[in-house]
């Protein structure tokens, strides 16, 4: 028997990612998951790749209109739900000076505005059967600062912030709220990251890479399964007194960054 047996899933951004191996981890341990995501052909492929378990619904996570659309269709398909992992964000790459007030607002209406547009629409679903876990995507430029993404580390911080008075205020109703912080998380968000700055390199900008690749578990990086682990654990019973809490999935990155090596 699964972890997720007989539990109602959604999970936004699961077209691909992080949020793709979540959907079908939580599929594997026997949940019915919803994938929601602006990525229309992506999305549909991916549920139909995992069966019965799980179908596809367009969410613009900032619009609640689509967040009433999807709960209406969940409910149809599945009944109430259960778990939400609010996974969906987006990444912006350049300097403070080049910042525009549009793209940052942007980027906080995805990142941080639809978890909280998110959370609300579930909520009464978990708060009738007393029990629920909402898993919120983080960073870990959610715990420390880096150059070149102050608005998308800001959105972070803010869900952080977001994550720990929601689970105050949720955790009386038995609804559950943690933040899983990743290293690298979304490959797509990586990639991107690194192609933007290959870019600006390659026009002629001087620029160093040092650090970039911070890496402590023997220089590996974060992938897909390692994040989904931990939300599978969050959304299951397994965590029924975890609340509130921040979960890195790093590689030991936010430890420090002086170590010596040895032979």
């Amino acid at each position: 028997m699964g972890r997720l047996e007989g539990k109602v899933a959604i999970v936004t951004g699961a077209a691909r990612g992080t949020g793709a191996e979540a959907a079908r981890l939580f599929v594997e341990e026997g949940a019915q998951v919803c994938i929601a995501d602006i990525l229309d052909e992506r999305g549909e492929a991916h549920a139909a790749e995992l069966g019965a378990g799980a179908f596809f619904q367009h969410l613009d996570v900032r619009r609640e209109e689509d967040w009433a659309a999807l709960l209406e269709a969940v409910h149809a398909r599945f009944g109430p739900v259960d778990v939400l992992v609010n996974n969906a964000a987006i990444l912006d790459v350049r300097p403070i000076a080049e910042l525009d007030p549009e793209t940052v607002r942007n980027l906080l209406d995805v990142n941080l505005v639809g978890p909280m547009i998110g959370t609300r629409a579930v909520m009464a679903d978990m708060a009738a059967r007393g029990a629920g876990s909402i898993v919120n995507l983080g960073s870990i430029d959610a715990m420390e600062g880096m150059g070149w993404v102050a608005p998308y580390s800001a959105s972070k911080w803010g869900l952080r912030g977001f994550t720990k008075s929601a689970a105050l205020e949720l955790g009386q109703k038995g609804i559950r709220v943690n933040l899983v912080c990743p290293a690298g998380g979304s490959a797509e968000l990586s990639e991107g990251f690194r192609k933007n700055l290959m870019e600006r390199i390659e026009a002629g900008e001087k620029l160093s890479l040092k650090g970039i690749d911070h890496a402590v578990m023997g220089g590996r990086h974060a992938k897909p399964r390692d994040i989904a682990n931990v939300i599978l654990f969050l959304a299951s019973d397994d965590a029924g007194f975890c609340n509130g809490a921040e979960y890195m999935v790093d590689g030991g990155h936010t430890a420090g960054h002086i170590w010596f090596a040895t032979e």
